[in-house]
Parts: structure tokens; C-alpha cells; sequence
């Protein structure tokens, strides 16, 4: 897939309001990324898409992930650490459908991209929070 198709690809997944937000966000890649490590931990134990939020979080950090899937995963990831969303986090119940959305939307986009040692890390990770 060129440039172009990438392009088109996330505008299927975002509005331009939430792209312009990721861009913003992207500029300063590893805030975002230490952002969105810290909510998962943080709320691991309330999200049911926490351990593939965080596979991905290690699919973007590995060397070997191809640029494209990265940016996909890295865009979701911006996404759930904004701090407005579509429904806003702090909604009981609804809160976080947004975010697991977009979550499984890349997902959706990159399958086969993510390994079983993502897999694993983020299953590591995420044990090691809830005890």
C-alpha cells in the first residue's frame, strides 16, 4: 500500500479533528507512548481490550515492525491517551467504547503484525500490575 492509501486508510478510522489531534500528539512520539503505557497500567484491570492495546504498544516499539503497522498502532495509541475523545473516559460504562474501537480498528488493520511476543509482554506486563 503507497502513501496514498495509507492516508485514506486513516481517514476511514478518524475524523480530520481527531487526525489533526494525532498529529499534535505525534510530534512528540514518546510522551504518547509513555502516556499510553501509564493509562493501560493504570486502568488494566477495567479494560477488556488492555492486553491488546498493549501487544500493540509493543508491536510499536519493536525494530522489526514495519513503519506502516507502527504508525497505525502508534495513531491508535495517540488516540487513547488524548484527553478528550468522542465519549469522553470518564463515563461509566461507555467511556472507554471509543477507545476500543479505534483499538480494534488498527488491530483489524495490522493482523498478523503482532506477535506472540508482543503477546506475551503485555500479558507480562499486565500480571505484573494486578498482582
Amino acid at each position: 500500500m503507497g502513501q496514498a492509501g495509507f492516508d485514506e486508510e486513516l481517514h476511514r478510522i478518524f475524523t480530520p479533528e481527531e487526525m489533526e489531534a494525532i498529529r499534535r500528539a505525534a510530534r512528540d512520539e514518546e510522551d504518547v507512548l509513555r502516556g499510553a503505557r501509564r493509562k493501560l497500567l493504570r486502568l488494566a484491570g477495567h479494560l477488556p481490550f488492555a492486553e491488546d492495546a498493549m501487544a500493540g504498544w509493543y508491536c510499536v516499539r519493536d525494530e522489526n515492525t514495519p513503519r506502516r503497522v507502527k504508525l497505525i498502532l502508534f495513531a491508535a495509541l495517540a488516540y487513547f491517551v488524548m484527553p478528550f475523545d468522542v465519549i469522553p473516559d470518564f463515563l461509566p460504562i461507555v467511556g472507554f467504547t471509543d477507545d476500543a474501537a479505534v483499538i480494534a480498528a488498527a488491530l483489524a488493520a495490522v493482523a498478523g503484525a503482532i506477535t506472540s511476543e508482543h503477546r506475551d509482554l503485555a500479558r507480562e506486563a499486565l500480571r505484573a500490575v494486578k498482582g
